[in-house]
């Protein structure tokens, strides 16, 4: 019973920043006919305002928002690359955050550039070795063996979950010092949407963060039943 309990908080916790995220976003994806443009066209308008050269902007998979450094790509999804809406506008000058920071050459912009890389790395590693698993424990027969891949698999997957976690000022840089004051000193939101404006740019900034938290509490799941 304890254990059942256990296993539904680490679920909750898993996907609650998630569900998050995706809730808020959607609330405030409502069309808005009185914003003047679309999600890819303010991104644009931003590289341009801000002389991002060789800057693009692109559509790409619902979701999938993000900037590129290596292609000095912004791409997003096709509800904020076509959408007027307020997560449309806030998401598209997050990314235009991101490239500005690129442009700058801060060195905050090399949290990302140096550490999601070894995150995916490193998680799909350890996600590769506890899938082979089953074949090793046949071919070694070796409880020492078989704990010892297990605590190579969940070490990678935990300095993958941590690289993640890294990256959050830089996410946050993007939302508040970057995407907030472009669009309230510019004026590109009324003074009544900025509240909503304000929680779209935190759960753009928290993406990589409940990202992260979701793979350490599943860790924190296989943890739980290897001491079962």
């Amino acid at each position: 019973m304890h254990f059942a309990l256990l296993t539904i908080l680490l679920a909750a916790l898993a996907y609650f920043p998630t569900f998050w995220v995706r809730l808020v976003l959607k609330k405030h994806g409502v069309e808005r006919s009185d914003l003047p443009g679309t999600g890819a066209e303010l991104a644009q308008h931003l590289i341009n305002r801000f002389e991002l050269e060789g800057v693009t902007v692109e559509e790409t998979d619902e979701r999938g928002d993000h900037y590129d450094p290596a292609n000095a790509v912004v791409r997003l999804g096709p509800s904020n690359f076509n959408g007027r809406s307020l997560t449309a506008v806030a998401v598209a000058t997050h990314e235009v955050g991101h490239a500005i920071q690129f442009h700058r050459q801060e060195s905050i912009s090399r949290l990302r550039a140096r550490y999601i890389p070894t995150a995916l790395g490193l998680k799909k590693a350890g996600i590769l070795i506890m899938t082979l698993l089953p074949v090793v424990t046949i071919l070694v027969r070796s409880p020492a063996a078989m704990f010892a891949i297990i605590a190579l698999s969940l070490g990678l997957q935990l300095l993958g979950a941590l690289a993640y976690l890294i990256v959050l000022p830089e996410e946050w840089d993007a939302s508040f010092r970057k995407a907030m004051p472009i669009l309230v000193e510019g004026e590109y939101v009324s003074e009544q949407d900025i509240p909503a404006i304000n929680s779209v740019l935190k759960a753009a900034a928290m993406t990589y963060f409940a990202s992260a938290l979701a793979d350490l509490v599943n860790i924190g799941r296989w943890l739980v039943l290897l001491r079962r």
